[in-house]
């Protein structure tokens, strides 16, 4: 599984991060998180405002912070 976090380092992004790892954390999973804050890369990925969760090359969230519920949710949806 591949995760990325998209955004130029705001605190938001931060936020996502955080809350990324510790859902990562609940289900047990050792997965790197890679951040992306290169404006070109993150346009190619079509998206206009961030933060974003990419998971696998398929975005997943755009523009908020999830709870790390939702992202738990999200991830053991992806893992499967």
């Amino acid at each position: 599984m591949k995760i990325e976090i998209l955004g130029p380092g705001c605190k938001n992004c931060s936020a996502m991060e955080a809350a990324t790892g510790q859902a990562l954390a609940e289900l047990g999973m050792d997965v790197p998180v890679d951040k992306i804050t290169d404006y070109g890369e993150i346009m190619s990925y079509g998206i206009m405002s961030t933060p974003a969760l990419v998971i696998d090359g398929e975005v997943k969230l755009v523009g908020r912070v999830p709870s790390v519920r939702e992202l738990t949710e999200i991830l053991a949806g992806a893992a499967n």
